[in-house]
């Protein structure tokens, strides 16, 4: 009470029912006696009260709203029986519609009254320009009468849309203009298919009132036609599962806020991303799963405003945005208040469940200027609220390494991603004692078509704090599986490695890829292995990601790249799950040259046999380091010595050539493409 919207629905709802009363005062009792005795009276109002029950659809956006069949059949009312009757019969069926569906009482007197402006509107156009008096009884419009009634209509169909568009507008704070945007172009064929066809309702009851219940049929047809538009509409924009509005949704309703935000107006994205969420999935299943989605759905649409969007994005994640939000410290209450509602315990299957989800925070025009960056920021502000385990953050640019022009190079990437530009290459892991391939790493290589060759060390961190390291680590997955696909078929059954980040191992949808994958190219798991770098281990987060225990349990190994440039402890390297442990070239290389860097390495080597891990040495460049390492027990190594990182297809050829027997030739690899070693 107090508020705009109170007011506005308190001045609409007195001068409607003021309107609704004097209107009954211009019909004498003797009139409302002799339509009470026909028959033809009774099935209009009849047929207006039915309209009322349901609305017909064209959209799925519950701003849109419907429109009632009955206004055909009060307007036919209007122009036979006059105004009074006209709003007593529209008032009559909106109450019956109201106990049915059981509206709320200050909806139900809105409803009587916006529709009783509307209908006087309309009688006082067809008063000032035919004549016809609003008490007038059995009036029957002719050829004359086209233009009266075409604006007695249009005046009907204003006024209606501008109250319901008002209260909309408080509502949901938005701007009339753009709810009646959204509305106008939806409603008006409706309605003036409708106020159209209501002059016929009243000739036909005039000359054939048993056929007016043939307006039915045209009234079925619209309804049937409205459903299936409806239908495809909802599919296209909102998510199968939870009923929310999707991504496609999420991106229109974002950039409609930030065209229409006022100045000194914010507008605020949500990312939310539900933690120990596949818990649940792996104890119950899946469908205990997707009910447990649904009444996540449910407890963010009712944590927040009217206007707010909450959409699903997929999986375990969802969207919220806020068309209109003061500043930073109004969309952290926001944001608590949707972890408030997440965290209350839920009950599924006999079992008890603690939610929780990381919140990340974008403001337009604080922190970015269209939906793709705002989806991009608030994703680095999740990701920092997960690694600081605070549960919401907001952007922070002093956090994220994304300059104005790694912003443009990451649009280059996402779009090198979509069309398939990145390459991987491929370097071998060799037997010391032997010589013999123990399988490759897959290194990541982009050629920019105006920068030339990129380094991983500059493209990949950069992904990592953005949503493209989902489809980036996808796309080299998929790429390394197809390719060990082919090597499996012409009987090459390498190992190939490929680089992860520590985000991905927080991800619960890579053991699903990884799945999905090996299942489709007929791989065994032993086909892949995955390598994290050290800086895993300073997550505890790491030992208790259901991606870790899936992986495990997959039979994916694991392996821990750049090992001895961090502070891990032996519990920590023993508490997570890894087969091989890599050395940091920083020290290979130095091998010989610096006595410190050579306790480093043999120190690891003994710690990683001691623990009964394979031991791999990375950046061997010359026979000396090489022999080194193997006099200190290392078991395998890569680098320049044995060959270069090389593409799919030479990597081909010379597995072939070395297929099962020792590498004769410790030399380069002729003809091979010198690029940068970092892994990506």
């Amino acid at each position: 009470m107090g508020s705009p919207l109170w007011a506005y629905l308190t001045a609409v709802i007195t001068i409607g029912f003021a309107a609704l009363v004097l209107a009954q005062f211009l019909t004498s009792p003797a009139q409302l006696t002799g339509l009470a005795r026909s028959p033809m009276f009774w099935m209009l109002a009849v047929l207006v009260v039915l309209g009322e029950l349901r609305p017909v659809m064209l959209s799925s956006s519950m701003t849109v709203g419907g429109t009632y069949p009955s206004t055909m059949f009060t307007f036919a009312a209007l122009l036979h029986y006059g105004l009074p009757v006209a709003v007593l019969m529209q008032a009559i069926g909106i109450v019956v519609n109201s106990a049915v569906t059981r509206k709320a009482w200050h909806r139900v007197m809105f409803n009587v009254s916006q529709t009783t402006l509307a209908l006087t509107a309309a009688g006082v156009v067809l008063a000032v320009f035919c004549g016809h008096s609003s008490s007038a009884m059995s009036w029957v419009p002719d050829g004359r009468d086209l233009l009266a009634i075409g604006l007695a209509g249009l005046a009907y169909f204003a006024v209606r849309a501008l109250l319901v568009s008002c209260a909309v507008a408080l509502h949901e704070r938005r701007s009339v203009y753009r709810v009646i945007r959204t509305t106008i172009g939806h409603q008006s064929l409706v309605y003036a298919g409708l106020l159209g066809l209501a002059p016929l309702v009243v000739v036909v009851m005039n000359d054939s009132p048993a056929l007016v219940p043939l307006f039915l049929a045209p009234m079925a047809a619209v309804y049937f036609t409205a459903t299936l538009s409806v239908r495809r509409d909802h599919q296209a924009t909102h998510d199968g599962l939870t009923g929310l509005p999707n991504r496609k949704m999420l991106v229109v309703s974002t950039e409609e806020a930030i065209a229409e935000a006022r100045t000194g107006e914010k507008v605020g994205l949500f990312l939310l991303d539900l933690d120990r969420f596949k818990e649940v999935n792996d104890t119950l299943g899946h469908p205990v799963g997707d009910r447990l989605l649904q009444i996540v759905a449910h407890r963010l649409t009712h944590s927040v405003r009217p206007g707010d969007v909450v959409t699903r994005l997929g999986g375990d994640e969802f969207a919220v945005l806020l068309p209109s939000v003061r500043n930073a410290t109004a969309a952290r209450e926001v944001a608590a208040r949707l972890r408030v509602a997440l965290t209350e315990p839920v009950r599924l299957e006999g079992m008890t469940f603690d939610l929780d989800a990381s919140v990340g925070i974008a403001l337009y025009p604080d922190h970015a200027p269209d939906f793709e960056m705002l989806m991009q920021r608030s994703d680095v502000a999740m990701y920092l609220a997960k690694e600081a385990r605070t549960g919401v953050e907001v952007y922070v640019a002093e956090k994220d390494r994304n300059s104005p022009e790694r912003l443009n190079l990451m649009g280059d990437l996402r779009r090198a991603i979509d069309r398939r530009e990145l390459r991987l290459y491929y370097q071998p892991k060799l037997e010391l004692t032997t010589g013999r391939v123990r399988g490759v790493e897959a290194l990541l290589r982009w050629r920019h078509p105006e920068r030339g060759m990129i380094s991983p060390g500059e493209f990949v961190p950069m992904a990592e704090q953005s949503y493209l390291i989902r489809h980036l680590t996808q796309y080299v997955i998929d790429e390394a599986l197809e390719q060990a696909a082919h090597w499996w078929r012409i009987g090459l059954n390498e190992r190939i490695s490929v680089n992860v980040s520590a985000r991905d191992l927080l991800d619960s949808t890579l053991p699903e890829l990884l799945e999905i994958g090996l299942a489709q190219y007929h791989l065994p798991p032993e086909a892949i292995q995955l390598e994290v770098t050290e800086r895993v281990l300073m997550t505890d987060q790491a030992y208790t990601a259901d991606a870790v225990r899936a992986l495990n349990a997959l039979g994916v190994e694991l392996a821990l790249d750049d090992f001895g440039t961090g502070y891990s402890s032996l519990v920590r390297l023993q508490r997570l799950p890894v087969s091989e442990v890599k050395i940091d070239a920083s020290f290979v290389r130095r091998l010989g040259e610096s006595v410190d860097d050579e306790r480093i390495v043999r120190s690891i080597v003994d710690l990683v046999r001691s623990l009964g891990l394979r031991s791999v040495a990375e950046g061997v460049e010359s026979d000396e380091v090489a022999a080194r390492l193997t006099d200190m027990g290392c078991e395998l190594a890569q680098g320049r010595l044995f060959t270069e990182p090389m593409p799919a297809a030479d990597a081909t050829v010379w597995l072939s050539e070395h297929r099962g027997r020792a590498v004769p030739d410790l030399g380069f690899l002729p003809g091979s493409e010198v690029l940068d070693p970092q892994t990506a």
